[in-house]
């Protein structure tokens, strides 16, 4: 498994770029959200990767940070979601967008990627949620602190849930955003309590 690359950026296109590391170029699919983020070629960049694997063929994809891995590892483990369809929605939709999508059960607003189709967008909702629930079952029957998420009501539940979809533990995400202003509003919570979880790692 690559877990991520460290070179130069050598060539970038729509959803795709590739990247030197000592002497060796990786061709890399990614989203448009992070070829935007990535600095002139000839630079350093740093990306997190993905190796697909299919019969016929090996394909990295590549993200400007682990948000947005994390999305894309849970939407293609959604039955009928592929890595294009993925890219897709990840080129529209930052991980803070994507996850309050999935938490506040919007899945209209998936259907403005090209390729998602309304049963699809409902099915990533459907299923990625049921994975948010999971989890925070789990935290109750392994006696991790779950209490401030039994508590958190309005827009902390829906960043809490939305953390969730990212990939961060539930009862951590209760404790960053528990810690913030109720009247904040869910992205902007979401924001926060990205900076706050990257700062405890």
């Amino acid at each position: 498994m690559i877990y991520s690359l460290h070179g130069i950026l050598k060539v970038t296109e729509p959803n795709f770029v590739v990247v030197d590391v000592g002497g060796v170029g990786y061709g890399v699919k990614t989203t448009l959200t992070t070829v935007s983020t990535l600095p002139p070629v000839g630079e350093e960049v740093f990306l997190y990767t993905y190796l697909h694997v299919r019969e016929d063929a090996m394909e990295l994809y590549g993200f400007y940070d682990a948000s947005e891995l994390n999305c894309y590892k849970m939407l293609i483990s959604v039955n009928g979601v592929g890595p294009k369809a993925a890219l897709s929605i990840l080129s529209d939709h930052t991980p803070e967008q994507f996850a309050l999508c999935v938490a506040s059960g919007d899945a209209k607003a998936l259907t403005k990627s090209a390729g998602i189709g309304l049963k699809t967008a409902q099915r990533i909702v459907l299923e990625l949620k049921d994975k948010v629930s999971k989890e925070q079952v789990a935290d109750g029957v392994t006696g991790r602190r779950a209490a401030p998420a039994a508590v958190a009501t309005g827009n902390a539940a829906e960043a809490i849930s939305a953390l969730v979809v990212l990939g961060y533990p539930q009862s951590e995400a209760a404790a960053v955003i528990s810690s913030l202003d109720p009247s904040t509003s869910v992205e902007d919570m979401i924001k926060a309590g990205l900076k706050g979880l990257a700062s405890n790692l």
